[in-house]
């Protein structure tokens, strides 16, 4: 797959504080990555450097082929962004911001309003085209801006808190959208601290911490490698008795009682099936077998433990 986003040895500096430090990432086409760290971690300087906005002290970037230093108006009609702070402007109409948009864009008339109303109902704003911006809520701004990124069809999406002050119903849609943007042609950063859209909506997941990147893998590989193999819960409509020492010597039981069973394996999708089929040898019979979840929560707070007591410092 093309790759759409790539840094290498990203630094940033501001008066001698280095806010971004070594950032190496890139996503491929058809990838989300969600990004995550605290506050002041460096994830919207590090987006804020992809999208051209700021230039990196050292190191480069590329976006959709283009790199940030040498190419920054190609880099900036690439991608669709959205951040923390939308620059709404409060006397304006919807329809009046994205034809403000439209022309920085030097889009053409008939593709993007056909587009811009196809979006503004999408996210429900098409019954508030005579308000005034100001006249938003917190949500009805959020949603705005996401249109108003979208509305070039960059193939690059750089999103910062995308849900951030929605309510649920509104926050689902968009989730729902940003999975449906997911494409061939189309690679995806969201920055969030809600774990469980980040878990739902990435590929892959990277944790900044004081500007250093200290994680990035799948969250199914960084739970396994953190908190150990997938951990099954197994329940019966019959009585165990002595089931247990007929079980894979590849499983290791955490627990048990009468009529369940917790084990733990590093190959779920062999032993599973064999479990099953030994207990159906046995006449015992299975109400469920699930895996215990793990939460990326979990995961995220013991990573930044780590970081904590292994010094990890700015070089």
């Amino acid at each position: 797959m093309e790759t759409l986003i790539s840094t290498q040895s990203l630094c940033k500096s501001f008066n001698g504080f280095k806010a971004v430090h070594d950032v190496s990432l890139s996503v491929n086409a058809g990838e989300v990555l969600a990004l995550l760290g605290p506050n002041g971690a460096g994830k919207t300087t590090t987006i804020r450097m992809i999208a051209s906005i700021l230039q990196p002290t050292t190191g480069s970037a590329k976006v959709a082929g283009f790199d940030v230093k040498e190419f920054p108006e190609k880099v900036r009609q690439s991608v669709g962004l959205l951040t923390e702070h939308h620059g709404l402007y409060n006397r304006m109409r919807a329809w009046e911001y994205l034809d403000f948009f439209a022309r920085i864009y030097s889009l053409v008339q008939s593709s993007w309003e056909p587009r811009a109303e196809m979006l503004l109902s999408r996210y429900g704003l098409d019954r508030t085209l005579e308000l005034r911006l100001g006249q938003y809520s917190k949500g009805m701004r959020q949603k705005l801006a996401l249109v108003r990124a979208l509305l070039h069809e960059p193939p690059v999406l750089l999103l910062d808190e995308p849900t951030s002050a929605m309510d649920p119903e509104s926050a689902h849609l968009v989730r729902r959208s940003i999975s449906d943007l997911r494409s061939n042609d189309r690679a995806i950063i969201v920055c969030t601290h809600n774990l469980h859209e980040a878990e739902a909506l990435a590929d892959r997941i990277a944790i900044i911490r004081r500007g250093v990147i200290i994680a990035n893998d799948s969250s199914a590989s960084l739970k396994r490698s953190l908190v150990g193999d997938p951990v099954m819960e197994l329940k019966l409509g019959g009585s165990l008795d002595g089931f247990a020492d007929q079980l894979p010597e590849e499983i290791t039981i955490l627990d048990k009682g009468s009529h369940w069973l917790r084990y733990q394996t590093a190959i779920p999708e062999v032993t599973n099936p064999r479990v099953l089929e030994l207990l159906s040898q046995a006449s015992i019979p299975v109400i469920t077998l699930s895996e215990i979840e793990r939460s990326l929560e979990d995961v995220y707070l013991q990573i930044i433990q780590r970081s904590d007591e292994e010094g990890e410092t700015l070089r």
